[in-house]
């Protein structure tokens, strides 16, 4: 007698989905190790990230150095925003920041152009008005403090 659990197919379906090779003539049907595809994706997965994080960091560091460089001239326009101004700055216009009597002044005349006697105590540090109302350092005395 005839069994017929023996008789059924084992795979009942289309050919091309079938989990394993249903005749000789199949191509081979390989498993996969499911370990080495997480594992190889989560490592991709990680290289990328860290590649993302790094480029954050430097765009970090430039912003907090932009910020840095902008607390600075703004520190340096309110000193000499408070100096002794006696003319209407134009912008764009080269100033010369000095100290006399521990006060700080502003002037038109370059520190080489006084001749023989600077009225000044001390030469602190070159500047130019921006468009902005603030001021760019464009020399500075090593020995004053600014």
């Amino acid at each position: 007698m005839k069994d017929p659990e023996k008789d059924k197919p084992l795979y009942e379906g289309e050919a091309s989905f079938a989990p394993y090779p249903l005749t000789v003539s199949s191509p081979p049907i390989k498993t996969e190790d499911k370990r080495l595809i997480k594992a190889t994706a989560y490592e991709s997965m990680q290289q990328h990230a860290n590649q993302q994080i790094l480029l954050l960091r430097k765009q970090a560091e430039l912003i907090l150095e932009q910020v840095r460089k902008i607390e600075e001239r703004v520190e340096i326009s309110r000193r000499i925003y408070e100096a002794d101004l006696r003319f209407t700055p134009e912008v764009g216009q080269q100033y010369h920041l000095y100290r006399k009597n521990g006060k700080d002044v502003i002037t038109m005349i370059a520190p080489d152009e006084w001749g023989k006697k600077m009225p000044y105590d001390e030469y602190i540090a070159s500047m130019i008005l921006l468009a902005d109302k603030s001021w760019e350092i464009t020399n500075k005395n090593n020995d004053a403090q600014l």
